[in-house]
């Protein structure tokens, strides 16, 4: 089996860093809802640690978000050149693979706008 192309690895790549950025919006809206229901809760000593705790982790959850869209922008950025170079010399189903990887980076990241 020959290595993959380097259209492939990008593609790969930027498929990967959605899949992330996705995964971290489901962990971050579990986390809200989590600190809904603690502040519906009662008032012990309990859950207001844990009510600290929940929202230590939204505002870490929070912070990964830039850096992670720039690593989005930047892999976007390499598979639109891989895929101006391999359009030639590509397959034709590494190239649609490619296109469908912009389509969601692009659309990652204009909802982050």
């Amino acid at each position: 089996m020959p290595p993959p192309s380097q259209l492939a690895i990008a593609t790969s790549s930027l498929n990967r860093l959605v899949k992330e950025e996705a995964s971290y919006h489901k962990e971050l809206s579990q986390q809200q809802a989590s600190i809904a229901k603690l502040e519906q809760g009662g008032g012990d000593e309990n859950a207001e640690f844990m009510l600290r705790q929940e929202r230590k982790a939204v505002e870490e959850t929070n912070n990964i978000f830039p850096q992670l869209n720039q690593k989005i922008r930047d892999a976007l950025s390499r598979l639109e050149q891989q895929l101006k170079q391999g359009e030639q010399s590509g397959s034709v189903e590494e190239v649609a693979k490619a296109k469908d990887a912009v389509l969601a980076g692009k659309r990652t990241l204009s909802q982050e706008s």
